[in-house]
């Protein structure tokens, strides 16, 4: 396999600085991404292996217009994964020579065998120029103190959240290697004002905190930012977070394949797309045409920073909404009203209803009398069925299975637990447990 040699990092066309593209035309925006597209492509063109051979036919200079992008293949997971099967251990979408890779993550292999991603220094800058939008859409700025709630593994959300807190200017903590009462000691100590984690294990926190007799009120923490799972754009489960922390809770939305790709601005009424480093497209999963406007598809996403390893039409498998490309902040990129409502292998169908374990959560989330809660799939019959648990007083139990009811249009038995009875997560939730034989 040759490869070339890695350039210089390359600067951003000078004519268009990010911060003005924000709030940019839709025939600018457009306009700039195409000139990145097609000057990344002609990079990848030359030594990627995997590129080459799905994109043999085409010649980048004549994608001159969104419009054009149908005529790319989609990528898929499972491609990636075969290639990096059949040519391990790093398969073939590398664009240089392997000395010029400087980090190598994993996906969280929670749906199989970890996808393994290399990082040039110059798409590592890149992951911190993108999460660098993260954090100044939140308002945070080299005045703030970041901690970071979870441990330093191989996943590679917030290590580049580490890397855009340094690029903000802000002082960043990190909090591996420390239990949960140890994270909230340092949160209060170092007077943190940022808290960078999970949902789930915001709300986990919040739960040691309270047992701990640590008033969270009383710290310095005025926003905190999400990411690994889509609760932080759940209403009910944000509105959870903040009372808790007495804080604004921004969503972040990403993929170790693809990259930070999304932020909540101070309006925290959208998710948004930077459009200055992705091309987003919602399509009808099943023709590839695109959505209208309001109407729920599946995302596919470009990046047009990291080609070292590229993610070219990379269909997510996550369903969003395809909203307006406007914002009361101002902001021109495309919305995702939302966020991310689930993914397509998630859906349930229970007697004839589609259900999401968003839609579960945004239920439950809105009653605080339940803490955790827990889904089991099975069969009965030929039909597939759910039953939930819930951390709750029994007396409540009617209570959820009514909301429940409402939500989803189904009458979903629950059963009470006792408080901290249910497994407690750093990392992504796993709260669906299938029990339907393979």
């Amino acid at each position: 396999m040759s490869h070339q040699s890695q350039p210089r990092p390359a600067t951003l066309d000078p004519s268009l600085p990010v911060a003005s593209l924000q709030t940019a035309s839709r025939e600018v925006i457009a306009a700039y991404q195409m000139r990145r597209l097609r000057s990344g492509l002609a990079r990848v063109l030359e030594s990627n292996p995997f590129y080459r051979r799905k994109l043999a036919e085409i010649d980048p200079l004549t994608l001159a217009g969104p419009a054009d992008l149908s005529r790319l293949p989609f990528t898929v997971k499972s491609e990636l994964m075969a290639d990096q099967r059949d040519h391990p251990p790093y398969g073939t979408n590398l664009t240089y020579a392997l000395r010029d890779y400087v980090r190598l993550h994993q996906t969280s292999g929670t749906s199989g065998q970890p996808l393994k991603l290399l990082d040039t220094a110059e798409s590592w800058d890149w992951w911190a120029d993108c999460w660098t939008t993260i954090y100044r859409a939140a308002g945070v700025d080299a005045d703030d103190i970041v901690y970071l709630a979870f441990s330093f593994g191989p996943f590679i959300g917030f290590w580049s959240a580490y890397e855009g807190g340094k690029r903000v200017g802000a002082l960043v903590v990190p909090g591996g290697g420390q239990s949960s009462t140890q994270r909230l000691q340092a949160i209060l100590t170092t007077n943190a004002t940022v808290l960078v984690c999970t949902p789930t294990y915001a709300l986990h926190l919040a739960e040691v905190a309270r047992d701990e007799g640590i008033a969270l009120r009383n710290t310095a923490v005025r926003v905190t930012i999400h990411a690994g799972e889509p609760g932080a754009s759940i209403t009910s489960t944000r509105q959870r977070i903040e009372e808790a922390w007495s804080a604004r809770a921004y969503d972040h939305v990403g993929m170790t394949e693809m990259g930070a790709y999304a932020f909540t601005c101070r309006q925290q009424d959208n998710v948004h797309v930077n459009e200055a480093e992705f091309i987003a497209e919602v399509l009808d999963s099943a023709t590839g045409a695109p959505v209208p406007e309001g109407t729920q598809g599946e995302l596919v996403l470009t990046n047009l920073g990291r080609w070292g390893s590229p993610a070219i039409r990379y269909r997510t498998g996550d369903l969003v909404v395809r909203g307006p490309a406007r914002c009361a902040c101002g902001r021109s990129y495309q919305t995702l009203p939302g966020g991310v409502l689930g993914r397509a292998d998630d859906m349930l169908i229970i007697r004839g209803v589609n259900v999401y374990p968003s839609g579960i959560e945004s239920a439950l989330r809105s009653l605080p009398q339940v803490q955790e809660f827990r889904v089991t799939v099975f069969k009965d019959g030929e039909l597939d069925e759910l039953a939930i648990e819930a951390e709750c007083l029994p007396e409540t139990v009617p209570r959820v299975e009514e909301v429940l009811r409402q939500a989803l249009n189904l009458r979903i038995p629950v059963r009470a637990v006792a408080v901290g009875t249910l497994p407690r997560f750093e990392l992504k939730a796993r709260r669906v447990v299938d029990q339907r034989p393979r």
